[in-house]
């Protein structure tokens, strides 16, 4: 009886073997890392909005404070967003004509809402406090980035599981005083970290083996 397969077969054999361990494997790499990208976080990524709104134009050269315009930052789970006379309690007297402020002139006379798109928008099964955060010493920058640098607001963390469950292991590094909560480009080295996170752990009360329970952040 003739040979069926020929020398060489065992050679070619291990060769498709290899190949196709190395597609399963980068193929499960490349999943992986197009995972956390921020092609699919929308970490960096500018939202469309229905006004421009510049918060390094209001929050770094104006000086207003976050509460001004989200005034249920301490006190909701939502932060909030400011309504139409908020925000003509100054563009009643400044800008009054812009054309880019259109938008505020119409919803005021129509007594319509701006529909603003959200920016950090976590998934449904994620439940998020914004109170809890910044009632226990997480700055409004921990999570948003330097706003009163960006002329247009965008995603400036992952916000990815991972992401939260690194503070939620180890948040005292990340805390900071409570008047410290709204200020921009708080100084959190390491040395002064290391030295404060013990306190203000004690002080705000956190309990940190209970931070990493899955119903802390799924309910």
């Amino acid at each position: 009886m003739p040979q069926l397969f020929t020398p060489r077969s065992n050679g070619i054999a291990r060769l498709l073997i290899a190949g196709a361990l190395v597609l399963i494997i980068g193929g499960a790499v490349a999943g992986l890392m197009l995972n956390i990208s921020p092609y699919n976080t929308g970490q960096h990524a500018v939202v469309s909005q229905p006004v421009p709104f510049s918060h390094r134009h209001h929050v770094g050269e104006l000086d207003i404070r976050c509460g001004y315009c989200h005034t249920s930052f301490e006190r909701s789970t939502f932060a909030g967003l400011p309504d139409t006379t908020t925000c003509m309690t100054c563009h009643s007297q400044l800008w009054t004509n812009a054309d880019v402020l259109a938008p505020v002139r119409e919803s005021l006379a129509q007594n319509k809402p701006l529909r603003w798109s959200r920016v950090h928008d976590l998934p449904d099964y994620v439940y998020f406090s914004h109170q809890a955060h910044v009632n226990n010493g997480v700055g409004c920058e921990s999570c948003h980035g330097r706003v009163d640098q960006m002329p247009l607001t965008r995603q400036a963390k992952p916000l990815t599981m991972r992401w939260c469950l690194e503070c939620h292991r180890d948040p005292g590094p990340h805390l900071r005083a409570e008047q410290q909560i709204t200020t921009m480009g708080y100084p959190h080295s390491k040395a002064a970290s290391q030295a404060s996170a013990v306190q203000l752990l004690k002080e705000y009360n956190i309990r940190t083996e209970r931070m990493t329970e899955c119903v802390t952040c799924h309910r």
